[in-house]
């Protein structure tokens, strides 16, 4: 019977390392596609076949040299920025509130919990046009400093993962510090945060990537400002129907070059990453 049962648990073990298999050649056919067609010499979105029948790395020269229509360089610059300040910015508020909620204990803790979380569920595009309004009247629009704002202004609404991590650090190390001497702002500093590497750097990866994907924020807030796009922005200008013949392979070379930065970090601090979401999930 026990040799039954090993059977098929070696068996079901075989069927999931297919299904697996299967989808992991399925998610990665289309970066392969798009890698490969940036190297393309054939202009135009579309050929009857599917590898390349010449080869060039002119469409990432020409991201750089050939900047009068599509500034690539300074929209990646523009995205670098915007990214890192809002990084920062929503990191570290993030923390902060995250950390505030796990360990103070003050009359509105629960309502701010609840309604936090309910506002958290909300997509933050549901409120672009009145953010759009609001910057308006304050001179911000088309701006990178709007930008910053608007990505940083829900920090506190993403709490709920770090507050989990901070939830599993024993309460018996700031009470020891806090016997020394320390204050609830040297606790969080000193003492807390060296101990949460893993949901700090969780924190920070996700803070980064919003800015460096988003397209819909940024395509309401920058309108016709061309020196500001971001480049998700300025790449989507490569694929309207008056340039998208001449531009696609070009384009594909951009989308290829600004996944680098994000997989590079994914790949360096995934083990943190990790960390981070499944020690968030133990205490909500």
């Amino acid at each position: 019977m026990r040799m039954g049962m090993k059977k098929r648990g070696s068996v079901a073990n075989t069927i999931i390392y297919i299904i697996l298999s299967v989808l992991s050649v399925l998610w990665i056919l289309p970066i392969l596609w798009l890698v490969i067609t940036s190297f393309r010499a054939e202009l135009g979105a579309w050929t009857p076949y599917i590898l390349p029948k010449e080869y060039t790395i002119n469409n990432y020269t020409r991201l750089f040299t050939d900047t009068a229509l599509f500034n690539y360089p300074r929209w990646f610059m523009n995205t670098l920025v915007v990214a890192v300040f809002s990084c920062i910015i929503t990191t570290i508020l993030n923390l902060m509130t995250s950390y505030t909620l796990s360990r103070l204990r003050f009359k509105a803790r629960k309502a701010i919990l609840n309604i936090g979380l309910i506002l958290g569920m909300f997509p933050g595009f549901m409120a672009m046009i009145a953010v759009y309004f609001l910057l308006k009247a304050i001179g911000l629009t088309q701006s990178l400093v709007a930008l910053v704002l608007v990505y940083s202004a829900g920090a506190g609404l993403s709490y709920y993962i770090a507050k989990g991590f901070f939830d599993t650090i024993p309460k018996s190390l700031d009470e020891a510090a806090t016997i020394d001497g320390a204050t609830q702002n040297m606790v969080f500093w000193k003492v807390i945060l060296p101990l949460s590497k893993p949901i700090v750097i969780y924190s920070t990866l996700m803070a980064f990537m919003a800015p460096w994907l988003d397209f819909i924020f940024v395509s309401v807030i920058m309108k016709d400002n061309y020196n500001n796009y971001t480049v998700a922005l300025g790449l989507w200008q490569m694929l309207t129907r008056e340039n998208i013949y001449q531009y696609f392979t070009q384009f594909c070379a951009g989308a290829v070059l600004i996944s680098i930065p994000i997989t590079l970090l994914f790949i360096k601090m995934q083990k943190y990453y990790v960390e981070g979401v499944t020690a968030g999930g133990v205490k909500g």
